[in-house]
C-alpha cells in the first residue's frame, strides 16, 4: 500500500503578513470610501413626499336576490338559501388633486380568485414643499359612481416631510398622517 505523502505547512513569513494586512486595508478603504460617496439625496432640499396607501374592500357589484320556491327546489338541500348574494366586489377608484390639479386617478381591481378581496392602491408622489391644497376622493361602488369618501385640506408640507394618505373606516374614511 502506498504511503500517503506527509504534507507540511510552511510557516508564514513577514512578507505574507504584510500582504495580508495590505489586502485587508484596501478592502476597508473601499468600504469607507463607497459608504460615504457618492452622496445620495432622497429628495431635493425643497421637496416633500405624499404616499397614497389604500387597502379597502369595495361594495358588492350587485344587490342580493331573493330566490323563488322553484329555484330553491332545484338546489341541493344544503344550498337552499332564501337569498343569493354575489361574492364579487367593486373596484375602488382613487383621485388625488394637489392645488386643484389632478395628479392621480387610479382604479384597483379586487384581489382573490372570485374578486371578493380588498383592492389596494400604493403610490408615491414627490411635490414641492410648502402650503398645498390636497383633495382626495375614493369611490367603492360600481352601481353608484359617486365618491362617498372625500377629504379636502390645506396642509403645510415641510421640506423632506412624508405625508401618508390612508383609508381607515374606523376613523371615518380618508386620513392624513
Amino acid at each position: 500500500m502506498p504511503e500517503l505523502a506527509a504534507t507540511r505547512s510552511t510557516p508564514r513569513g513577514p512578507i505574507a503578513w504584510v500582504g495580508q494586512i495590505l489586502l485587508y486595508g484596501a478592502f476597508a478603504a473601499f468600504i469607507v470610501v463607497f459608504s460615504n460617496w457618492p452622496e445620495y439625496r432622497h429628495l431635493a432640499a425643497d421637496e416633500a413626499v405624499i404616499k397614497i396607501s389604500f387597502i379597502h374592500t369595495g361594495q358588492p357589484v350587485s344587490d342580493c336576490v331573493r330566490q323563488t320556491a322553484e329555484e330553491l327546489a332545484k338546489l341541493p338541500p344544503n344550498m337552499r338559501r332564501p337569498t343569493r348574494c354575489p361574492r364579487e366586489r367593486s373596484p375602488i377608484v382613487v383621485a388625488v388633486d394637489i392645488d386643484d390639479v389632478n395628479v392621480l386617478t387610479d382604479s384597483a381591481e379586487p384581489s382573490g380568485l372570485s374578486k371578493d378581496g380588498a383592492s389596494a392602491v400604493f403610490r408615491r408622489l414627490v411635490v414641492p414643499a410648502g402650503e398645498r391644497h390636497i383633495s382626495v376622493r375614493l369611490s367603492d361602488d360600481v352601481r353608484a359612481r359617486d365618491t362617498p369618501y372625500e377629504r379636502d385640506e390645506v396642509l403645510a408640507l415641510a421640506p423632506g416631510q412624508i405625508l401618508v394618505i390612508d383609508f381607515d373606516a374606523s376613523q371615518g374614511g380618508i386620513t392624513f398622517k
